[in-house]
């Protein structure tokens, strides 16, 4: 289980150096400190440290007004990248979402375990119903900008992972993660103006046009292909079991 998740540690592990070093640029060796102080004490009080949960306690209440906005950023934008790091670990070579085929097959092992038989999984199968909900929620606070920059750092991470690549490409690599690091601690996160049913629409688009138009089908042809080695089963072809619903778009009559 370590082995497993050491790649992701390293990947989060190098954000978090590249973030450190734009603040340190940004903002100057005093904020870093702090950041780090408070993400120290944080650990340590997770871990039960009471002496220590104390002391982060005293450090949050005494943050200046100057200190709060760029030390609340730098542990909102830190999230944003250990996010990203765990979201391309779960498709990577290095993750278990990469080899779907054993996934399945487990899964169908599984449920044989518990006593059931072929027909009654197939017979869940005929029932199985996905619905994935595209929502805007008035108080999103992710810009498209934002989701843009964590898009191209899943990329580079992707990227960093082929180790056949030559030393001056992982260079060029790692000077674009430093690039959108540094562009993402530039960038207002935080919407300003509420969107539009427009806005939302446009944003359901680009997350149909840019995930689920390939995705879902890519997830679809693996299953079927796993329901046919295990169970000798296709998928129906006039079986739905995934479906889409939305909410945006939507306002309250006042």
């Amino acid at each position: 289980m370590n082995e497993q998740y050491s790649a992701m540690r390293s990947n989060v592990s190098m954000l978090g150096t590249l973030l450190g070093d734009t603040i340190k640029e940004a903002l100057g060796e005093d904020i870093l400190e702090k950041v780090e102080t408070i993400r120290k004490l944080s650990k340590s009080s997770r871990a039960g440290n009471d002496a220590n949960r104390q002391a982060l306690l005293s450090t949050l209440q005494n943050l200046s007004n100057d200190q709060l906005l760029p030390v609340a950023r730098a542990f909102n934008q830190f999230l944003n990248f250990a996010n990203t790091a765990e979201q391309y670990h779960s498709i990577s070579s290095h993750g278990e979402a990469s080899g779907n085929p054993v996934v399945f097959a487990n899964l169908f092992n599984r449920l044989r375990e518990q006593n059931l038989s072929d027909d009654e999984i197939r017979k869940a199968v005929d029932q199985l119903s996905i619905e994935l909900v595209l929502t805007a929620h008035p108080t999103e606070i992710a810009r498209r900008t934002m989701i843009h920059k964590l898009v191209e750092v899943n990329n580079c991470l992707s990227q960093l992972d082929h180790n056949e690549s030559a030393d001056y490409e992982r260079d060029k690599i790692m000077r674009r993660l430093r690039q959108l690091v540094a562009q993402s601690w530039h960038t207002d996160e935080i919407r300003r103006i509420r969107p539009t049913p427009v806005d939302e629409a446009k944003w359901g688009f680009a997350v149909v046009e840019n995930s689920l138009w390939e995705g879902v089908p890519a997830f679809l042809r693996e299953f079927n292909d796993q329901l046919v080695d295990s169970l000798g089963y296709n998928l129906p072809v006039q079986a739905v079991p995934v479906r889409f619903t939305s909410w945006m778009g939507w306002r309250p009559r006042r």
